[in-house]
């Protein structure tokens, strides 16, 4: 089969800047340090920068810039926070990228029927402000505050997902600007349809390779009644992954888990300031009534106890609870931040529950062969993880030594009848890796590429190669 070739980076016409500058006046942007700040990541990926910026402030605003750019043949790239780590929203062809961080309004809180809609670039923890008051709130939590566009785009999950899912469960319906300039809706308010294709979820997890998202309807979720929050330290790396497994076969609803390998506590210490013990360490959250959580708490404590665990040191105040979990949302830049200057390179992997300790260990040893400090944590009640390295960028040989250990532990993941990645997404990455893993089932999703943006416009070059 014939297949479409790349778009390559080439520079704007005058007339295309002009045309564009009169469209978008001031919301257009061609200034080197704006391009830069949308073509570079906090990751390994080397920098590629867009030839212009248009920052938009409606679905108009995405919908004409997609009608000009596809007459132009100029790529595009949708740009939100811009906390993607597989290179996701790098322009590598260069083009426009349209920045959605201004469309951030909280469009219909609708409390009676636990959902909102939002613009695509409303942020996760603002909306959550938002909600306070209605007693509900939003439970997906990567981590960074993310744009909730672009973590539909991204299918992003992270410390909650044991218990409330990921963006594929949160997401009811998404407004979206397709590859020709059109304007969809994927779906309604219900809670469930049998109307045609899922659309839905094709363009959740897409990473704007099939269209742009521009507003979001998402489900939401009470505000538990009772959160106790509490950290655990355990003599070794394979109790702590124990006592996970043991708790979620035992049907424990947790709220959060998550691990930190003695590493990554170190490292945390120094970053946020804290005092814990530099061991192996799980973090939890329990939602429910006073009563289901001392029972939930109960029974943890006793499997942590029988698999070498602590004492559980309790953060109850809010206050307490947003530092120790701020502090594990930054845990990637503790983990770089443990060698100066170091590049960060972050991997990660999903495997069924049963496989997550022999997972880990793997790679533990892995790791510890090398050279190149690395740390692992990971929202392990799901069976996800991740790998933190910190590499000199002077370096060439410590990149190789990566490479290969990813390369060894993504094999691993799909030999357990796991995934490449869990939450972060193919981007540049893992390319070869989504072969490896879906096989033929790849090629399906070139077809549906090619079929909605038959000119490889929409953020060409990720996910996979045409």
């Amino acid at each position: 089969m014939e297949h479409t070739p790349r778009p390559l980076r080439r520079p704007l016409s005058e007339t295309f800047v002009a045309t564009l500058e009169h469209r978008f006046g001031p919301s257009l942007d061609l200034g080197e340090s704006i391009r830069r700040q949308h073509g570079t990541s906090e990751a390994h990926f080397a920098e590629a920068l867009p030839e212009a910026v248009v920052f938009a402030r409606s679905t108009e605003d995405v919908a004409d810039c997609v009608r000009l750019c596809v007459a132009a043949g100029v790529p595009i790239v949708p740009f939100g926070a811009g906390t993607s780590i597989e290179g996701n929203a790098l322009p590598i062809h260069g083009g426009v990228c349209i920045d959605l961080s201004r469309m951030d309004a909280v469009l219909a809180i609708r409390p009676e029927d636990f959902d909102c809609t939002v613009q695509a670039g409303c942020r996760r923890e603002a909306l959550n402000a938002d909600l306070r008051d209605t007693g509900l709130f939003f439970p997906i939590d990567p981590g960074a505050n993310a744009t909730i566009g672009g973590m539909a785009s991204t299918r992003a999950s992270g410390t909650n997902a044991v218990r409330y899912g990921t963006m594929r469960e949160a997401v009811l319906s998404l407004t979206v600007v397709t590859a020709d300039g059109n304007v969809i809706r994927t779906g309604t308010r219900a809670r469930k349809s049998a109307a045609g294709y899922d659309l839905t979820r094709l363009f959740v997890g897409s990473e704007g390779t099939l269209g742009i998202i521009t507003e979001v309807t998402l489900r939401l979720h009470p505000i538990p009644e009772q959160i106790s929050s509490a950290v655990c330290g355990f003599e070794t790396l394979h109790g702590a992954v124990d006592t996970v497994v043991q708790a979620i076969q035992c049907g424990i609803p947790l709220a959060r888990v998550e691990i930190l390998d003695d590493r990554q506590m170190a490292a945390v210490n120094r970053w946020s300031k804290l005092d814990l013990p530099e061991v192996t360490t799980l973090f939890f959250e329990f939602h429910g009534s006073p009563a289901g959580v001392a029972e939930q708490v109960e029974t943890v404590a006793a499997l942590a106890e029988a698999n070498g665990g602590g004492a559980f040191a309790w953060s109850n105040k809010p206050e307490e609870r947003a530092r120790l979990w701020k502090a594990r949302h930054e845990a990637y830049y503790a983990a770089v931040g443990v060698r100066p200057g170091a590049v960060g390179w972050t991997t990660d992997v999903c495997v069924p529950i049963s496989r997550l300790p022999e997972c880990i260990l793997a790679t533990r040893a892995d790791i510890d062969a090398g050279t190149v400090p690395a740390a692992i944590l990971g929202h392990v009640g799901d069976g996800n993880f991740h790998v933190i390295f910190a590499i000199d960028p002077a370096a060439p040989h410590e990149f190789a030594e990566v490479e290969a250990i990813n390369r060894r532990l993504v094999e691993r993941a799909i030999a357990m009848d796991g995934t490449c990645t869990g939450e972060h997404g193919i981007g540049l990455g893992k390319q070869d890796w989504l072969v490896a893993e879906m096989g033929d089932a790849v090629e399906t999703m070139r077809v549906l590429k090619r079929a909605l943006d038959p000119a490889n416009l929409m953020n060409p070059g990720k996910i996979f190669a045409l």
